[in-house]
């Protein structure tokens, strides 16, 4: 497979000029490929040699200029184009291109439940090459018009409005300056809802099997896109600048969404087929946001190279969380940030693999695509906010409109960024940016108290580099109400700072990132670490009780907080707590990572047994019914961290939880899933919760199911689907790998782990950069946190020949196990 490198992208970008694509599609030509042809003019601007990139199943013809090339001279997904003239030129090209099975290119899926087909493009991030032929990089942007023939009964979406031309044909209007991974086809029988805003098409579209649940939630997804829509023009002076907005939920999608310009795409998961809380409602809006600021910052002005992807995405995670939080009901959005997103972007800054949030230089394609992770999202989003809190929100607005209007329908690099944030300030933020967005790693905030004739100071110790706003938060024992505590007062401080501060006399608790408003690890002073011990759930601000916990998680990490110290707080305190996002991110962490990992097997029951006593409690606070969702929650890790079958059992047979709720698909898949991992069910029962949910969700669960039986026969079944065949879809994929590693079957699955080194390497180069990462993420052995696994591991990573995407994830993997392994003190 070719990847086309940074110098090559800048040369091509100066030869050459693209016009136009001219691209037609038939979906009707068979379940394994579909026809595709495409008409592409562009200039020369001198004479020399250029080449354009297609990965097809069958290359049909080539004409250059009314002249035929030979197909045969494609190479390594490259067809030549030599001897070019200067001046404007045709390129035809008629292919077959594969349908993907792994939500690469050309999606295409059946739904099992009612036998419908769909298709839907992903062309992120050179994907574009497997749908038509393309020059591909983001730099070289161009009009595109499609003409997509379907199946008759089918609609086809895509960046543009698209009409029906009658006998499955439909012409898509002509897109503004994009490019080619921005462009976008979703075809099939959809379920459709359309409404107008503001003079525009809107629309939500999904499988027609989901069509009750999308109908239920149309009124809220209108209105936050609404919401969204209308806030975004009151800070930004440029209008939208497509021609309408779909938002299309798509079947086994791999991100969270993608920001093709007029055409949304979504995992359909966001449909929600059972209960979910307020918190799960409240992603979806922000994802909504999210990728409505990609309109403007990715869509209409787009990077340059992919060195600049941050620019992208970290701006529009900072705009997807503001904008939630002040145009929708979901005004807490930055506590969920902080407990949950947050530590994506800590973790992946201390692991080798990290980078900073610009780096100097992405070398080529396939590099570009790992530096979607924790730093361009979360931490860049954190810059981004801490840039706010300095800058000021007026300032940093005004310099995005600047930025907007200098590089509309155009690209622009990090130089540019900067160049239009200093054109609204007086500040120096090319030496903000130098130090927030060129260095790597994270710094650590911690607390110097100094007391003298009564009266304290405090002093604010770096261990780092960069410069930060902060807020510290001085709290005092509420003196009438035994553990709690009461705001003092916040103090602005700029770290480093010129001298110590006073504060007066000495707090009961200070917290330096009260407000989470700089990306920096924090500690506490003795005191204080005394008072959280006592009086956590005592904070009055649930946003100061995320800065809290997330320190916590960091101590643990970092082997200065014992695992067994963090599961006794959680005990203490999260039976208060009345924020769902950090009951969720709390009780994740304690079971997926503490319970599971740090802590060693036979420690393991114990602190099981802690957490489930702990849901039981929060059981007993919402059995009134006022909170549901979070007796969801309660509900959903106790069914986890079960060690015996009885009770959940008990639920699965009744079809309820006693004072509910009533078990729906997702909570029956996963009590059914627990106990396969105990042994309390065998391959009937799966079959049969698959009779009674055959959908593509329940696909998954039976998959997930099948693989944790603790058989040697399912386990060898669930090895072979996902690593010696290739007839797993991406999430079948998944889901595989979720139910085969469990703690519980350590002995049984134990000659799995060499293999698994092998087996990975194998599949990850066969099947490509999704199903690489996929092996890489779900399928490691997460569960054997010992000394073999970790040498079987860096053997593989000095031997084997890897895929990029599965080489990245075992370094970032096997870090984590490290990190484990010296947690246990081993």
């Amino acid at each position: 497979m070719s990847v086309i490198t940074r110098d090559e992208a800048q040369l091509r970008a100066q030869f050459l000029d693209v016009h136009r694509y001219t691209v037609e599609l038939d979906l009707t030509t068979g379940d394994e490929t579909f026809d595709s042809r495409a008409v592409i003019r562009f200039t020369a601007r001198t004479a020399g040699d250029t080449f354009i990139e297609l990965k097809p199943a069958e290359l049909r013809s080539v004409t250059l200029d009314g002249q035929p090339l030979d197909p045969e001279s494609l190479h390594e997904d490259r067809l030549p184009l030599r001897d070019l003239a200067a001046g404007e030129h045709e390129l035809r090209i008629d292919t077959a291109m594969p349908y993907s099975h792994t939500g690469e290119g050309m999606h295409r899926f059946t739904d099992p439940t009612d036998g419908e087909t769909y298709a839907y493009t992903q062309m992120f991030l050179d994907d574009v090459q497997r749908v038509f032929p393309a020059f591909d990089q983001p730099d070289l942007k161009a009009v595109f018009e499609l003409t997509v023939t379907a199946p008759e009964g089918w609609t086809v979406l895509a960046n543009g409005i698209t009409e029906h031309l009658g006998e499955g044909r439909w012409r898509a209007a002509p897109t503004p300056l994009i490019s080619t991974y921005l462009v976008a086809v979703a075809a099939g029988p959809w379920h459709s809802v359309r409404t107008e805003h503001r003079g525009l098409p809107f629309g939500l579209h999904c499988r027609r099997s989901l069509a009750a649940h999308l109908d239920a939630d149309t009124d809220e997804l209108f209105e936050v896109t609404r919401a969204c829509f209308d806030r975004y023009h009151e800070k930004f002076e440029e209008p939208y600048p497509f021609d309408s907005y779909d938002q299309a939920f798509v079947p086994e999608f791999n991100a969270g969404a993608m920001e093709n310009p007029g055409l949304v795409t979504f995992r359909d998961e966001f449909v929600f087929r059972s209960a979910v809380t307020d918190t799960e409602r409240q992603t979806r809006a922000m994802v909504i946001a999210h990728e409505m600021a990609h309109m403007w910052f990715g869509d209409l002005v787009t990077l340059r190279w992919w060195d600049d992807i941050w620019l992208n995405e970290s701006f529009a995670e900072y705009m997807g969380y503001q904008t939630t939080a002040e145009a929708t009901r979901f005004t807490d959005t930055w506590i969920d940030f902080g407990v949950a997103r947050k530590s994506w972007g800590y973790d992946a800054d201390q692991r080798p693999s990290t980078h900073p949030v610009a780096p100097d230089q992405v070398d080529d394609s396939a590099s570009a695509l790992l530096n979607f992770d924790g730093i361009s999202y979360a931490k860049g989003a954190s810059a981004l906010r801490q840039l706010v809190a300095w800058l000021g929100e007026k300032d940093f607005l005004a310099g995005i409109n600047i930025h907007f209007k200098r590089h509309r329908f155009a690209n622009a690099t990090l130089a540019d960024f900067i160049d239009s944030l200093a054109a609204a300030t007086e500040r120096d933020v090319h030496a903000w940016a130098e130090a927030w967005l060129r260095t790597t790693g994270v710094d650590t905030l911690t607390p110097v108290i100094e007391s003298a004739d009564g009266t304290c100071a405090l002093t604010v110790d770096r261990a780092g580099s960069r410069p930060h706003r902060v807020t510290a938060g001085l709290y005092d024992r509420d003196l009438s109400d035994e553990g709690g505590l009461i705001l003092r007062e916040r103090i602005g401080l700029d770290v480093p700072q010129t001298a110590p501060q006073p504060i007066g006399k000495r707090p009961a608790l200070l917290v330096v990132n009260d407000g989470d408003l700089t990306y920096a690890k924090i500690r506490f002073d003795a005191e204080s670490f005394e008072t959280l011990r006592t009086s956590l759930s005592g904070l009055p601000d649930p946003l100061t009780r995320a800065v809290v916990w997330n320190a916590l998680r960091d101590a643990v990490r970092d082997g200065e907080l014992a695992p067994a110290a963090y599961l006794e707080t959680a005990r203490a305190h999260l039976p208060l707590e009345t924020d769902l996002a950090l009951v969720q991110g709390v009780l994740a962490f304690a079971s997926a990572h503490v319970a599971d990992r740090y802590l060693k097997p036979e420690e393991r029951p114990a602190a099981l047994a802690t957490l489930g006593s702990l849901c039981r409690d929060l059981l007993r606070r919402t059995e009134d019914g006022d909170n549901p969702g979070l007796r969801l929650l309660a509900v959903r890790h106790f069914i986890d961290v079960a060690a015996h079958p009885d009770t959940i059992a008990a639920w699965l047979a009744d079809g309820t939880v006693p004072g509910g709720p009533e078990l729906d698909p997702e909570l029956r898949w996963r009590i059914l899933g627990r106990l396969a991992v105990l042994g309390a069910v065998d391959e009937a029962a799966v079959a049969a919760e698959l009779d009674r949910d055959p959908s593509a969700a329940g696909q998954e669960g039976a998959a997930t199911c099948r693989a944790a039986l603790p058989d040697p026969e399912a386990k060898r079944a669930a090895w072979e689907a996902m690593f010696a065949g290739d007839g797993l879809s991406n999430y079948l994929f998944t889901a595989t790998a979720r139910g085969f590693w469990q703690p519980e079957q350590a002995d049984l699955v134990r000659e799995y782990i060499p293999r698994y080194y092998e087996d990975a390497v194998a599949v990850a180069a066969r099947r490509g950069p999704a199903i690489a990462a996929a092996a890489g993420r779900w399928a490691f052995p997460h569960h054997a946190v010992d000394a073999e696994n970790l040498a079987l591991g860096e053997a593989c990573l000095r031997e084997a020949d890897l895929n990029v995407a599965l080489r990245r994830k075992l370094i970032d993997e096997l870090d984590d196990l490290s990190r484990a392994l010296r947690v246990r003190g081993e």
